[in-house]
């Protein structure tokens, strides 16, 4: 059991039909707790995610009222715009949804006065390093419109904690995996062109390095976090599992039938992330990792 633990909360799920937020969102339902899910509906969103039939506030966190939250102890604020791709494209939704969303969540979640802002941020903020792992406390260096968006979110959640004392989590996680994650992301891209015997678009030259994470074991890390007694503090959730591009295509072709086709490298491109979570596994344990072949 994890030190700290507590009673059933009320807890606001904002992205809460997205990849991450509604694994997060199936668990606490599997504890006993009381949500509220608040989602936009964006394309990246879908309810057959939660398999249950427990609805949802449609709704624009830059949109969300106090009113939205009242009564729920903690906010856990998923909702983002995510693909750096898309960001390269066009970063004014990004702007809208990480930056602008984040401020209006901060400034309802002020007013009810939560016992904590969870903001699920990303080993992004870093930016690169070329060699060692990425603390809480190093400095941030975003290279994407997408990164900076996450970076900007996270200096909101530190202001508004500094200036106003608001009660705060962030959690910076590597890269996630596992089943119902949105095909335009590498692992499912990857499964869908094997299954289709289609050329796997790689950016040049393939050995850019990430740290990979299953969704379940990081929103069992969040949880953890939340229930415990822990607060205004900034954690590292990650696995040591780090692996080049070409590497994750060797780790999911078992039939070794993948026809890598490298494309132009992607602007601004980010060589390697690794995360130092120690400071998680000293005050909860150990990150109990599933590997790329478990993706249920």
């Amino acid at each position: 059991m994890v030190k700290g633990i507590i009673n059933m909360k009320n807890i606001i799920i904002t992205g809460g039909l997205g990849f991450i937020g509604s694994r997060f969102a199936k668990l606490c339902i599997e504890k006993g707790h009381n949500i509220k899910i608040i989602d936009k509906m964006t394309y990246a969103a879908n309810l057959a995610r939660l398999e249950t039939n427990i609805g949802y506030y449609r709704k624009d966190i830059c949109d969300v009222t106090a009113d939205d939250i009242k009564g729920y102890d903690y906010v856990v604020n998923f909702a983002a715009e995510t693909h750096v791709d898309n960001s390269i494209k066009d970063g004014k939704p990004f702007i809208r949804s990480n930056v602008e969303g984040v401020f209006n969540l901060i400034e309802q979640s002020r007013k009810i006065g939560v016992e904590k802002f969870i903001q699920i941020s990303t080993d992004e903020v870093y930016g690169d390093i070329l060699e060692g792992e990425s603390k809480e406390t190093d400095s941030i260096k975003p290279s994407s419109y997408y990164s900076a968006t996450k970076a900007s979110a996270d200096m909101l959640v530190l202001s508004a904690h500094r200036t106003y004392g608001m009660p705060y989590i962030i959690t910076r996680t590597c890269n996630n995996f596992g089943p119902g994650q949105h095909e335009e992301k590498f692992v499912p891209k990857i499964i869908k062109c094997l299954e289709n015997n289609l050329p796997i678009p790689v950016y040049t030259p393939g050995t850019q390095r990430r740290e990979w994470i299953h969704v379940d074991d990081n929103c069992q890390a969040i949880y953890n976090i939340m229930m415990s007694d822990k607060v205004n503090e900034i954690y590292n959730i990650g696995s040591e599992d780090r692996c080049t591009n070409l590497e994750i295509i060797s780790k999911l072709d078992k039939d070794n039938k993948a026809n890598i086709e490298l494309v132009e490298d992607r602007l601004g491109h980010d060589t390697r992330y690794a995360l130092d979570s120690s400071k998680y596994i000293k005050h909860f344990g150990n990150i109990v990792t599933k590997s790329f072949g478990d993706m249920k």
